[in-house]
């Protein structure tokens, strides 16, 4: 008993030991999380909008363009070490952003922004929101990838994902880390050289359509969202939208969209074919919608049954001349050129508007139907066909009026829910049915208004109309 007593106290010591000896050696030191300071000369530092200007030169132009997806530039590995410095505004905590760093030239009033792809994830915890970065731009590619200025290591002809292998020889941390305060944007000034940029959008809210359903509309979660979900945004404070985008890998794909209006702080970019713009958030965090008072207007609302009748009135706009629509009117009440006019393409016609190049601060243009008898049928509905092109704005309404007589300044107007398309910022979009529309609580004579509010060049959406049609029972 007494041996047992002894060999289990000397275990005791051996134990003290060891643990001490462990103590000892590792002496339980913290970890060290101060950054230092990189040390780059500042003849090697180069901005944001320097590395934008060698590709423009590169396109032989004295601007970037942004439609010149073909053109890089590339930095060789034998010149002397350059950097590029930037702010970090993109995190992918919250999984909207994979494998990419979005960067602007400025914690605040930033001028042009830049997304830095790099095979690596995840990032924030390295490159946190505001975090100044170097970039070591020797062997890197500078191009214009899905609409928005991009660097990365290049793959054929293509600006591609820098290797996760060289990622501390690519990028330093700098101890300098800011707040980051977003500039302040209206819908109206979106332009490609706003992308990549962190923006406030002041006023907004999502479109009223997304909350009709009974279902509460989610960011992407949906199941016709396939690789990304897109929300329409609109502004409160001009008829204008824009894509919201999440990612379906986001970790708050499936929480419910806020439903009142308010401000939104996000990054403004283009969508995977680099047409139309979008704006993508961090974290639902980043969205502050404080009011639960919609800006949606009075639309009309008919509660009557309605659908499953016959045609009582049907436009395509083919046999006309170029400005005579027969029985339509086509008015300009701002007093300038513009005008809705019958374009055709592949043997299609339409009519066609848009304030694109006219010099007009103002183009209020209307396009109004013949009379349309609502007496003598139930149910009526509308519908027709609309194609939004080099999109930059929402700014087309539908109306309808029982009191028209010619002028429609001095007509009553009711503005009908309809949701107009967003379409491509740099090109044409495709025809896409807005209804049917009920207008079953109408009676009388009544005619639809097209109602285009332009401006060259903020408000100059193109806009192809057809296949106008109203059905009614019998």
């Amino acid at each position: 008993m007494k041996t047992l007593k002894i060999n289990k106290l000397i275990l005791l010591l051996i134990g003290l030991v060891v643990f001490n000896s462990c103590v000892e050696d590792d002496d339980f030191d913290v970890p060290n999380t101060i950054i230092e300071e990189p040390n780059i000369p500042q003849n090697a530092l180069r901005s944001i909008n320097s590395v934008a200007g060698e590709l423009a030169q590169e396109q032989g132009n004295g601007f970037l363009d942004y439609t010149d997806e073909d053109t890089t530039f590339s930095y060789s590995f034998t010149e002397d070490d350059l950097f590029m410095e930037g702010y970090v505004v993109s995190s992918d905590e919250g999984g909207n952003f994979f494998e990419e760093i979005i960067l602007q030239d400025n914690f605040e009033n930033p001028t042009i922004g830049i997304k830095l792809l790099i095979d690596v994830n995840p990032l924030f915890v390295r490159y946190d929101l505001g975090r100044k970065i170097y970039i070591r731009l020797n062997g890197l590619s500078v191009g214009i990838t899905n609409g928005v200025l991009t660097l990365g290591a290049l793959n054929g002809n293509e600006v591609d994902k820098i290797p996760s292998a060289i990622e501390n020889q690519v990028i330093s941390r700098s101890a300098v880390k800011e707040t980051l305060i977003p500039l302040s944007l209206a819908f109206a000034d979106f332009s490609d050289d706003k992308t990549n940029l962190y923006v406030q959008l002041q006023d907004v809210q999502f479109n009223r359509n997304l909350f009709n359903t009974g279902i509460p509309p989610t960011y992407a979660a949906a199941p016709s969202d396939e690789f990304d979900g897109e929300r329409t945004l609109e502004s409160c404070a001009a008829s204008a939208s824009v894509i919201f985008s999440t990612s379906t890998f986001a970790d708050f794909k499936g929480l419910a969209l806020p439903s009142g209006r308010g401000s939104m702080n996000a990054v403004l970019t283009k969508d995977f074919f680099g047409e139309t713009f979008n704006v993508v958030v961090n974290s639902p965090e980043n969205i502050n919608f404080d009011s639960s008072e919609r800006c949606d207007p009075d639309f009309l609302e008919c509660t009557g049954p309605s659908g499953g009748g016959d045609a009582i009135f049907e436009e395509n706009f083919e046999g006309f001349g170029t400005y005579n629509s027969e029985g339509w009117d086509n008015i300009n009440i701002s007093g300038t050129d513009t005008d809705w006019f019958i374009s055709s393409f592949s043997g299609n016609f339409y009519s066609r508007i848009s304030a694109f190049n006219s010099g007009n601060d103002e183009a209020d243009v209307w396009l109004v139907t013949p009379a349309i008898n609502m007496d003598t049928t139930t149910g009526e509905e509308l519908s027709f066909d609309v194609q939004p092109n080099f999109d930059n704005g929402t700014n087309l309404s539908i109306w309808i009026s029982t009191d028209y007589s010619g002028d429609p300044t001095t007509a009553t107007w009711s503005i009908l829910d309809a949701t107009i398309p967003v379409g491509p910022s740099g090109g044409f979009g495709n025809f896409e049915t807005v209804g049917p529309i009920n207008i079953s609580c109408v009676d009388g004579n009544a005619v639809i208004g097209f109602f285009y509010e332009g401006s060259d060049p903020s408000a100059s959406t193109r806009y192809h109309i057809d296949n106008v049609e109203v059905t009614g029972n019998n």
